[in-house]
């Protein structure tokens, strides 16, 4: 079970975040059975709230025997004309995400552009 677990755990991307635009997003502690856990970032411009975002992955994720908890909210400004990503604020319902974490994460899958992040704002 942990490695069917570890696999599906693989499969699922570090980052899903839209291509242009300011949006909301989460950070999500995802599980298998016996896996190590992972952090994942997903921000869209369709959530309405956090708790949207969190509710669409985890419904995803159980489809796959995985689970996720939900680390903290905030929001990215996404420029792709300049190649830059802003990571800031924060969520009412889950609180402030480890935005210094969401932004390794980014900057991981978008290595050319200047990624920054801040506390303040919302």
């Amino acid at each position: 079970a942990a490695a069917m677990a570890g696999e599906a755990l693989s499969r699922v991307p570090d980052v899903q975040i839209d291509g242009s635009g300011v949006f909301k997003y989460v950070l999500l502690r995802v599980r298998g059975a016996g896996a190590p856990a992972k952090d994942v970032v997903r921000g869209h411009g369709w959530a309405e709230y956090h708790a949207d975002l969190f509710e669409r992955t985890a419904e995803e994720l159980a489809r796959h025997g995985l689970s996720c908890e939900c680390l903290g909210g905030g929001r990215v400004s996404h420029r792709p004309q300049e190649r830059k990503i802003h990571v800031y604020g924060y969520s009412v319902g889950f609180g402030r995400a480890d935005h210094a974490v969401t932004t390794e994460k980014l900057k991981a899958e978008y290595p050319d552009y200047e990624i920054t992040w801040a506390d303040e704002g919302y």
